[in-house]
C-alpha cells in the first residue's frame, strides 16, 4: 500500500496503516450487530416479558412519578426522559413501543393510560407532541418494589445512571399480552392469553410442580386475543404449548341480520392484528374482479360508542351463510398466528413451551420475594435498633441530659452515651437528633408498641426466607389478587373445528356439499351446474361455444386446471356461477371468464379441468414437441404446481384426465400424421418427470392436438382436420374442413409416425386444426359462434370441403366425456 504524505503534517511524519483481514472485521462487526439486536432491541426476557425499550419506558415513568392518579404528561416528555437517560436509539422506536402498551386492541392488559389519538388498528397515532400519557394500573403492579432491591441494576449506556435488568413484574406479561419482534436470525411471536387462566395454571403449577401439559391446558385452553373473535381448530396451539412452535386460524366474529329489506353479515370482531380498511379493500377487490359474488354494499360503521361494527350487504338470491364462507376463505376474515415462542432465559434465546414459560416467571417471583423480605427484614431490623435505644434512653431520661449537657462537643457526647448506656454509634447519633417532644410519657407508650409490632413483622419476614413452601405461599396470593384486581373475562371463543364454528351447522345446512358438474368453455368461461341432474346421451343443444373440459366435483370441493405450460392450478367450485341446465345440455352464457378466477402467464392457455383424486390412472399430457406424459395422481397443500418438466420452447397442447388407463391417446402434427396407441402402454412418471417419447415428428414439424378418449367411443370417433397454408396469418383461414371416422386409422407403436390423415392440395401445407374425439362433433370459432362440420367421409386422407370460418374449438358430447368419478 503506497504511502500517502500530508501538507500540514511535518517532514519526517510516516503514517503507520494497519491492515485488517476484511473476512474477520466483517465477522466480527456482524457478530456485535447480531449481538446488539437479539440482547437489547428485539427479544423479550423470558421474566417480565419485556424488551429493554419497553423496560424503560415503564421505569422511567414510574421514576417520574406518573402515577395512574396523577395527570397525564406530554408523551414527548416521556419520549425525551427516555431516550436522553436510557434508550440509545431514535424517539421514533420508543414512541412506537409506548404507543403499542397503550393500545387495546394490541394489549391483553395496557400498560400505558393514552389520552389523545393512539391510533387504531388501521391508522397510525397522532405524533408525541399532540398526545399525553401515564402509567395504567397494571404498570404499577410490574414495578411494585422496585425500590426494595428486588432486582439486579447495570449502567445505562453512558454510564451515567443505573437501569433495571429485568422489573419486578407481578403480571405473567410475556404470557399475558405476547410479543413479537424480528431479530438477526431469529424471530419471536407469541400470542396473548387471559390473565385469570394464566393465574389458574401458575398457582396449580406452585401446589403441582410435576403437573402435565394437559393440566396446565385445563387452565389455559388456548390464547384469548385482545380483539376477541374465534379461534378455530386446537392441534396447533397444544403443539405451541409443547414444543413453543405451532400455528392456530382466527376468526372474525359475524352473524347475519335483517338490513332493511335485505340480509346482511354484521362482523362484530376481527382476527387479532387486522383491521377494518384491510378487509373493506379485499372485499372491493374480490368484487370488482368478479371473484366473490352476491354483495352489493359494505359500510364501515365503526364508533367509540358501539364498538366494531361491518355490514356486508347481500343481494337478493344469495345465501348469505353461503357467502360468509366465502368470506371467510378468500378475505382476512379469517387468518393465522405463527407461534414462536423465543425468549431470553439466564441471557440466552431459547424456544419455550407453555410450562417453561410459566415456570421462569414463577422463579423469578419467588426470586423477588425473596429480595423483598430480606429487604424489608433488613429495614425493619434497622428500625428496631433505633427504637430499643431510644427506649434506653427513656428510661433514664434526666441522665441522658445530663451525659449531653456536660459534653464538650457532639462526638463527646455520642462517644459517652455510648459508653454509658452500651449503646451503638446509630443509636447514639438517634438520641442526639431526637426532638424534646418526644420524651413524653406517650411518645414512650408508641414506641412500645412499635417494638412489639416491628418484632412481629420480622419474625414473620424471618419466616418467609427460611420456609420455601411459605415463599411460595406469598407468590401464589399476590398472584390471585392480581388476577382479581386486573383480570378480565374471556374474549376469544376456542372451537374444536371448522364445523363445530357455526352453530348448528348453519352453513353446512344451507350450502350442501352437494354433486355437481364443473365446465370449462372453448373460450375460458368457467360455470358449475346448479343441480345434479343424471346425465344423459344426447348432443348438447346449446348455442353457443363448445364446451372444452367438464369434470364431476362437488359445490364445496377443488379443481385443478391444467395449462399449457404445464401448470396445474387449484379453484375452488364453490366460486363458479351456479348456472341452470344438466350436466349434458350445460348453457354457459352467465360463466365467469376463467381470466377473473386464475392469474395466467403471458401467453398460457387453460387446456382442461380435472379432479384433484389422489388416486386412479391420473392424467395424460401431450406436447407441441411430441412428447407424451402419464403423470401419478398427487395433490400438493399449495395453490399451483407443475405436472410436467418442459423442454426450451416446449408447451402442453393437450391434457385429460384418464378414468381407465385404457384409453387411447391421439396425436395429430402439422403435417397431418395421426398417431393412436394405448394408455396403457405409457409408463406413468412423477410431477418432476419430463415424459416420454410420443410421437416421431418429421424436421419443422409439430404437434397440432391431442387428445384421449376410451375405446367404447372410439367406435363412433371422427376426427376433425382443417388444412391451410402457413404463411397465412393464423386464425384467418377457414382451410378445407374434413371429418372421417377414426376406425379407418390404424394404430401404431408409441414412437413411430403414424399415417397420414389429410391430403393437402396446391397451396396447402399444414394444419391449421385438428381434433379426434367421439361423435357427434361440434365445432366453434373464436368468437363462441357455432361452425357447421361437413360430414363424415370414409377416405382417411381424402381433402376436405372450404369451412364457413376458422375453427377454433371441436367438442363431443359432453355426456360421454365425464369422467367417472366415485362418490
Amino acid at each position: 500500500m503506497a504511502r500517502r504524505t500530508t501538507p500540514d503534517l511535518p517532514d519526517d511524519f510516516e503514517e503507520h496503516i494497519l491492515d485488517t483481514d476484511i473476512k474477520q472485521e466483517m465477522e466480527s462487526s456482524f457478530l456485535e450487530y447480531a449481538y446488539s439486536v437479539i440482547y437489547s432491541r428485539a427479544l423479550p426476557d423470558a421474566r417480565d416479558g419485556l424488551k429493554p425499550v419497553q423496560r424503560r419506558i415503564l421505569y422511567t415513568m414510574n421514576d417520574m412519578g406518573l402515577r395512574p392518579d396523577r395527570g397525564h404528561v406530554k408523551s414527548a416528555r416521556v419520549v425525551g426522559e427516555v431516550m436522553g437517560r436510557l434508550h440509545p436509539h431514535g424517539d421514533g422506536a420508543i414512541y412506537d413501543a409506548m404507543v403499542r402498551m397503550a393500545q387495546p386492541w394490541s394489549m391483553r392488559v395496557p400498560f400505558i393510560d393514552g389520552h389523545g389519538n393512539f391510533g387504531s388498528p388501521d391508522d397510525s397515532p397522532a405524533a408525541m407532541r399532540y398526545t399525553e400519557a401515564r402509567m395504567a394500573p397494571a404498570a404499577v403492579a410490574m414495578t411494585a418494589s422496585i425500590d426494595e432491591d428486588t432486582v439486579d441494576f447495570k449502567p445505562n449506556y453512558d454510564s451515567r445512571e443505573l437501569e433495571p435488568t429485568v422489573l419486578p413484574a407481578a403480571i405473567p406479561n410475556l404470557v399475558v399480552n405476547g410479543t413479537t419482534g424480528i431479530a438477526v436470525g431469529m424471530a419471536t411471536n407469541m400470542a396473548p392469553h387471559n390473565l385469570v387462566e394464566v393465574v389458574q395454571a401458575l398457582r396449580h403449577l406452585i401446589t403441582h410442580p410435576k403437573a402435565t401439559l394437559d393440566d396446565l391446558m385445563r387452565f389455559i385452553p388456548g390464547p384469548d386475543l385482545p380483539t376477541g373473535g374465534k379461534i378455530v381448530g386446537l392441534d396447533g396451539i397444544r403443539d405451541a404449548y409443547e414444543s413453543g412452535r405451532g400455528s392456530f386460524k382466527m376468526r372474525a366474529t359475524a352473524r347475519v341480520e335483517a338490513i332493511g329489506r335485505k340480509k346482511g353479515i354484521v362482523v362484530t370482531e376481527l382476527p387479532y392484528g387486522v383491521g377494518t380498511e384491510k378487509v373493506v379493500e379485499r372485499i372491493k377487490v374480490l368484487v370488482q374482479g368478479k371473484k366473490l359474488q352476491g354483495i352489493s354494499d359494505i359500510k364501515d360503521l365503526t364508533d367509540r360508542e358501539n364498538g366494531l361494527r361491518l355490514v356486508i350487504e347481500v343481494k337478493n338470491g344469495f345465501v348469505p351463510e353461503a357467502l360468509l364462507e366465502q368470506l371467510y376463505r378468500q378475505t382476512p376474515l379469517e387468518d393465522s398466528f405463527g407461534i414462536n415462542n423465543v425468549a431470553l432465559v439466564d441471557g440466552q434465546p431459547r424456544t419455550l413451551g407453555l410450562k417453561e414459560l410459566l415456570r421462569v416467571f414463577l422463579d423469578h417471583r419467588f426470586e423477588v420475594i425473596r429480595r423483598r423480605s430480606q429487604f424489608r427484614r433488613n429495614k425493619l431490623a434497622d428500625r428496631l435498633h433505633l427504637v430499643d435505644g431510644l427506649l434506653i434512653a427513656l428510661l433514664d431520661i434526666d441522665e441522658v441530659i445530663q451525659v449531653i449537657r456536660t459534653s464538650d462537643d457532639a462526638a463527646a457526647a455520642r462517644e459517652r452515651l455510648m459508653s454509658v448506656f452500651d449503646l451503638s454509634q446509630l443509636q447514639a447519633e438517634y438520641i442526639l437528633d431526637l426532638a424534646l417532644r418526644r420524651l413524653t410519657k406517650f411518645s414512650r407508650i408508641e414506641l412500645e408498641k412499635e417494638q412489639e409490632e416491628l418484632r412481629r413483622q420480622i419474625e414473620e419476614l424471618d419466616a418467609i426466607l427460611h420456609d420455601d413452601k411459605l415463599r411460595w405461599k406469598v407468590v401464589s396470593d399476590e398472584l390471585a389478587e392480581v388476577a382479581k384486581t386486573y383480570g378480565t373475562p374471556r374474549r376469544t371463543v376456542l372451537l374444536e373445528s371448522a364445523g363445530v364454528a357455526v352453530t348448528a351447522s348453519a352453513v353446512q345446512l344451507e350450502v350442501a356439499d352437494d354433486p355437481c358438474y364443473a365446465f370449462l368453455s372453448s373460450t375460458g368461461l368457467l360455470a358449475r351446474t346448479s343441480n345434479a341432474e343424471p346425465v344423459g346421451s344426447g348432443e348438447s343443444r346449446t348455442n353457443h361455444d363448445v364446451v372444452a373440459s367438464v369434470v364431476r366435483t362437488t359445490v364445496r370441493g377443488e379443481i385443478g386446471v391444467l395449462t399449457s405450460r404445464g401448470r396445474l392450478l387449484k379453484l375452488g367450485v364453490l366460486d363458479l356461477p351456479a348456472l341452470p341446465g344438466s350436466a349434458n345440455d350445460p348453457n354457459l352464457q352467465g360463466g365467469l371468464p376463467l381470466s377473473e378466477m386464475l392469474q395466467l402467464e403471458s401467453g398460457e392457455r387453460a387446456l382442461a379441468l380435472c379432479t384433484l383424486a389422489t388416486e386412479g390412472p391420473g392424467l395424460a399430457l401431450g406436447t407441441r414437441q411430441g412428447v407424451v406424459k402419464r403423470v401419478n395422481p398427487e395433490v400438493l397443500g399449495r395453490d399451483e404446481w407443475d405436472v410436467i418438466r418442459l423442454e426450451d420452447g416446449d408447451e402442453v397442447v393437450g391434457a385429460v384426465e384418464l378414468t381407465t388407463g385404457t384409453e387411447t391417446l391421439c396425436f395429430i402434427t402439422s403435417d397431418a400424421q395421426l398417431l393412436h396407441f394405448g394408455a396403457d402402454g405409457v409408463r406413468p412418471q412423477g410431477r418432476s418427470g419430463g415424459g416420454i417419447a410420443g410421437v416421431r415428428l418429421a424436421v419443422a414439424q409439430y404437434v397440432v392436438s391431442f387428445g384421449a378418449f376410451d375405446s367404447e367411443a372410439g367406435e363412433g370417433a371422427v376426427v376433425v382436420t382443417a388444412s391451410g397454408s402457413s404463411t397465412a396469418l393464423p386464425g384467418t383461414e377457414p382451410g378445407l374442413v374434413k371429418v372421417a371416422p377414426f376406425s379407418e386409422y390404424p394404430g401404431k407403436g408409441r414412437a413411430t409416425g403414424g399415417v397420414r390423415c389429410h391430403r393437402f392440395l396446391k397451396g396447402e401445407d399444414v394444419l391449421v386444426f385438428a381434433w379426434a374425439g367421439p361423435a357427434p362433433a361440434r365445432a366453434a370459432a373464436s368468437s363462441g359462434a357455432p361452425v357447421d362440420l361437413p360430414d363424415a367421409t370414409g377416405r382417411r386422407d381424402g381433402s376436405g370441403v372450404p369451412g364457413s370460418q376458422p375453427i377454433a374449438a371441436c367438442a363431443g358430447p359432453v355426456a360421454v366425456r365425464l369422467p367417472v368419478v366415485e362418490g
